[in-house]
């Protein structure tokens, strides 16, 4: 079988001005796009990573769910910090939506992102299986 990757859009200016999709599904992986917490053009958690990584997290997992996927279809997860100093936060944020499942999981600081109000940043990657194949 030689299924077509499957994209998805969200509200990110930057999906336009840049040119990516939201979400790719290809084969049995549906990969998330780089995700900040915005809604629209609207920053939440502003200096909150806590708060930040939430809202990030549950637009990448919005993504997911149009293709049927939720937090549980999780295999990676990364996540992009501006400061050492918000690891425990943005981990507490991690461990609320997927300590059941346990993802593989990588954190790193970075110098910072496109809006310097941004403190976190996060992608996930998650398996769907494919139609008329047992996992």
């Amino acid at each position: 079988m030689n299924e077509q990757p499957q994209r998805v859009q969200g509200d990110s200016p930057w999906e336009e001005t840049i040119g990516f999709a939201r979400a790719v599904a290809a084969g049995d992986r549906v990969h998330v796009s780089g995700t900040m917490p915005f809604v629209g053009r609207v920053l939440y958690g502003e200096g909150d990573p806590y708060e930040q990584a939430r809202v990030a997290f549950s637009n990448a997992l919005e993504a997911l769910g149009k293709f049927g996927l939720g937090a549980e279809s999780v295999i990676r997860t990364r996540m992009y910090l501006t400061h050492a100093r918000d690891i425990d936060e943005v981990g507490r944020a991690h461990l609320e939506l997927f300590g059941s499942v346990r993802p593989a999981a990588t954190l790193v600081v970075v110098s910072g992102f496109v809006d310097p109000r941004v403190l976190v940043e996060v992608e996930l990657e998650a398996f769907r299986g494919l139609p008329g194949r047992s996992s």
